[in-house]
């Protein structure tokens, strides 16, 4: 492999790791304010990110633990998806990528991409239908507006998981034969 192409993977595996403590950073204050939620409900109207679901929170406490179950789980996903992502670029040998290990933490990667865009699609959904039940929250649509690019993205790295795993399958029949 070329010096070139070691170090853009060196770069990217940086930027992965960035993207790893940003978003770990993001859930972990959604969890901390979670919790401090449940003892200080005042405390709502401060949450992270300016997400102000105290007007939701006086109106239905269901509804607010739904929506924010939703911004929660969401958050935690992506941040264990670049936790995989990073695993996979910490242990894959690019000199031979056709691996088991590599197949299967493609297939992961897939998998929670794929969750991913289905809670967000989801959690926009339940949004809207509380919405019209005239519930109000503002703030939350950044949370699932990229809904739809993780679906396609995750269904394209299902089928280069697919492709990988018929990778390693005649990589392993391959060096049987030689």
């Amino acid at each position: 492999m070329s010096k070139t192409n070691n170090l853009v993977f060196k770069g990217l595996h940086i930027v992965a790791w960035i993207i790893f403590v940003g978003l770990c950073i993001e859930a972990g204050g959604l969890l901390v304010n979670f919790f401090y939620s449940l003892y200080e409900p005042e405390f709502i109207k401060n949450l992270y990110n300016d997400l102000d679901l105290s007007a939701l929170y006086e109106e239905s406490k269901w509804a607010f633990f739904n929506i924010y179950s939703f911004i929660l789980v969401i958050s935690v996903l992506k941040a264990y998806l670049f936790y995989i992502l990073i695993k996979l670029m910490h242990k894959m040998d690019l000199a031979k990528p056709f691996d088991m290990f590599v197949s299967r933490q493609i297939s992961q990667i897939s998998y929670y991409t794929l969750s991913i865009g289905f809670l967000s699609y989801l959690g926009s959904q339940v949004a809207n239908g509380l919405k019209d039940q005239g519930f109000v929250f503002e703030n939350v649509h950044h949370y699932w507006e990229d809904s739809q690019a993780f679906i396609l993205m995750g269904a394209i790295l299902y089928i280069i998981a697919t492709i990988f795993k018929k990778g390693v399958a005649l990589q392993n029949e391959n060096d049987l034969t030689v």
